[in-house]
């Protein structure tokens, strides 16, 4: 697996590890943090996913990091790169357990997702997709400066999922204020 860890003010980013897996099932079977997410997943559904985020770690080199609190060492979610076959372009994406919402750590961390992602991974462009209804993560995205691009679409089984695609270039996050 890939060592890249990653730490801003207040979060440690890196790769999942099998001590993740509680707080990531509590946070995917939440009713309001799944809902954007495709919806409430068994623990069995959950481990599957889990599971395919370490296997494109493995694989690639190229997945979604652990999010974690330095101050508690909690797991708080999950956010970073993600390019599925077939996805709409090069994401950063997020997802965060409920005890960790409004405290800033999705703009904190995928800011420094998105330095990595152009930085170290050498993408020119950054999406990340979300449902037209989801309001805080559509805040997010313009805290990080990206735009709303319009709708897109993803590959099966998701594909009815509505979602908008939100963005910006390498250029643009450049030459955003800091």
């Amino acid at each position: 697996m890939t060592a890249v860890t990653i730490e801003t003010g207040r979060l440690i980013l890196r790769p999942v590890e099998m001590a993740d897996f509680p707080r990531w099932a509590e946070f995917m079977a939440d009713e309001e943090s799944a809902r954007f997410l495709g919806g409430v997943q068994t623990p069995a559904a959950a481990w599957r996913g889990f599971m395919t985020m370490a296997g494109a770690w493995h694989l690639t080199g190229v997945s979604m990091f652990s999010v974690i609190e330095k101050s508690s060492g909690l797991w708080v979610g999950r956010l970073g790169p993600w390019t599925p076959l077939g996805w709409p372009g090069t994401e950063v994406g997020w997802g965060l357990h409920r005890d960790a919402w409004g405290k800033g750590y999705a703009v904190e961390g995928a800011a420094a997702a998105m330095d990595y992602a152009f930085d170290v991974l050498g993408w020119d462009d950054v999406i990340h997709c979300i449902d037209p209804d989801n309001r805080p993560s559509q805040k997010v995205a313009e805290r990080l400066g990206s735009t709303n691009r319009g709708r897109g679409r993803l590959p099966p089984p998701l594909d009815g999922l509505t979602i908008d695609v939100w963005g910006q270039t390498r250029a643009q996050w450049a030459a955003r204020p800091r």
